[in-house]
């Protein structure tokens, strides 16, 4: 349920990239939203954090509630297109980096099926939040509490927390600010400013979502809002497919914002506000009439979309259950990432040395796929020719699994196999004789790339 990060740009956009001083005025009745003190520190005017940008996590909750925790009417469960039950699951983290001393944002999507390490074990990133929800409940009845009430406070509190430092362990990005939105919020948040343009490159429609899309540019509210960024089936590229979407969603609300006059239109900007005090959660540390002081000045533009990097997004995590599938990254990658989007360098684990071993008949083939790895991140080994064989392999140690699983994705799927034979820090390619992958035919072919999304205008998407 990927609607709320978006959600969060509209109070967050509204907050965020406001610069009218009617809107600097009515923003002290945001005083009213809901808080949670999921980070902790005081937040410091004019801030400037130690890492260089200041970290805000957009969490969308795939929830039927509303803030007090009461399910929502049959009514609107039924205006929204969805069902009755929800999990406790975050379908939505979005992470908008701002470089001190600049106004260009930086905002990039983790898929919500991202495998990770966290407490309890390794899992989907999104169950994170449920996991402690469930884990904290447990707890505070086992310590004798008997109100609900406040045991459920306590279960959201420490959900939100473990979301963060889900995200922290992932992108090696200390979050200041939180934001979290609901599906009844976002419906409310793009009905307020009076819709979001997007634009689809094909038809498309999922019973699922309720989506029923054509193709080209159309503006989107409400119900039909909410099922453009819901929608799993008819979505090339799947799980980043829909992260895609979420990203078109929120690059055209904060367009929307910023260039319609939303901020200086008294009936807009009270609507706004209203639906972000009635649905959206923010951490107890922001100061907001300070961040929208910072924020000033910002344009139409000046917020840059992107994915975090994956190695493998069909990963058979669950040998015990083979049609189980999740989104496959590498924290190293994911690191080095998030820090160059302001200029950082990560520290990065020694890449791995890659052996490259020809056993086809295309000469020089060995040596052309060692530079294709080696543009992407790996240290080139030993190359040259050996045994004729048919099929390609991938070999390594069981300490660079998920190294060499990621070498076999970038050369096209080839078949992988875990062995004490190959020497600590290296993995062995083999390619065979129907090898036909990056580097076959010279230059390892053009990568490709979808159009890059901005807040500056409309990228028609699947």
């Amino acid at each position: 349920m990927h609607p709320l990060g978006k959600v969060v740009v509209a109070g967050v956009a509204l907050v965020v990239f406001c610069g009218t001083a009617y809107g600097y005025a009515n923003l002290r009745s945001l005083d009213e939203v809901t808080r949670d003190d999921v980070i902790g520190a005081e937040a410091k005017p004019g801030e400037q954090p130690a890492d260089g940008s200041l970290d805000i996590l957009l969490v969308g909750r795939d929830s039927r509630t509303d803030l007090q925790g009461n399910p929502l009417p049959a009514d609107v469960l039924r205006e929204l297109r969805v069902g009755p039950n929800g999990d406790d699951l975050t379908d939505t983290l979005i992470v908008l980096r701002i470089p001190n001393g600049t106004k260009e944002v930086k905002a990039f999507s983790i898929p919500r099926d991202s495998y990770v390490s966290m407490p309890g074990g390794k899992g989907k990133i999104n169950a994170a939040f449920g996991r402690a929800k469930a884990a904290e409940a447990r707890n505070r009845r086992a310590a004798g509490e008997t109100d609900k009430a406040k045991i459920d406070q306590e279960a959201l509190t420490a959900a939100r927390r473990a979301t963060r430092q889900a995200v922290e362990d992932l992108t090696g990005v200390t979050i200041d600010h939180f934001a979290e939105v609901n599906l009844l919020s976002f419906s409310e948040i793009s009905k307020a400013v009076g819709g979001v343009d997007v634009c689809l490159k094909t038809d498309t429609k999922d019973r699922n979502s309720g989506a029923d899309f054509k193709a080209g540019p159309q503006r989107i509210a409400g119900a039909d809002a909410l099922a453009f960024v819901r929608q799993r089936d008819n979505v090339k590229g799947g799980d980043l497919g829909r992260a895609r979407r979420q990203q078109v969603f929120l690059a055209g609300l904060a367009k929307q914002v910023l260039s319609s006059g939303t901020l200086s239109d008294p009936g807009k900007l009270s609507d706004l506000i209203d639906a972000v005090k009635r649905s959206v959660v923010l951490d107890g540390s922001w100061n907001l009439l300070d961040f929208v002081g910072q924020m000033r000045g910002i344009s139409g533009g000046g917020i840059e979309f992107a994915t975090i990097p994956t190695v493998n997004v069909d990963y058979r995590y669950d040998p015990a259950n083979p049609k189980a599938t999740a989104v496959q990254v590498d924290p190293a990658q994911v690191k080095a990432f998030a820090a160059g989007l302001i200029g950082a360098h990560a520290p990065a684990a020694p890449a791995p040395v890659v052996d490259v071993s020809n056993a086809s008949a295309h000469a020089g083939l060995a040596a052309r796929v060692a530079d294709v790895l080696r543009d992407k991140g790996f240290t080139p080994g030993t190359t040259g020719n050996t045994g004729s064989r048919r099929t390609s392999l991938v070999r390594f140690g069981p300490d660079l699994a998920d190294r060499g699983a990621e070498v076999a994705k970038l050369l096209g799927g080839l078949t992988t196999q875990q062995t004490s034979s190959v020497p600590p820090g290296h993995i062995e390619v083999l390619l065979g004789s129907v090898y036909a992958g990056p580097g076959i035919a010279g230059g390892g072919g053009a990568p490709g790339g979808d159009e890059p999304i901005t807040s500056g205008g409309v990228v028609c998407v699947d």
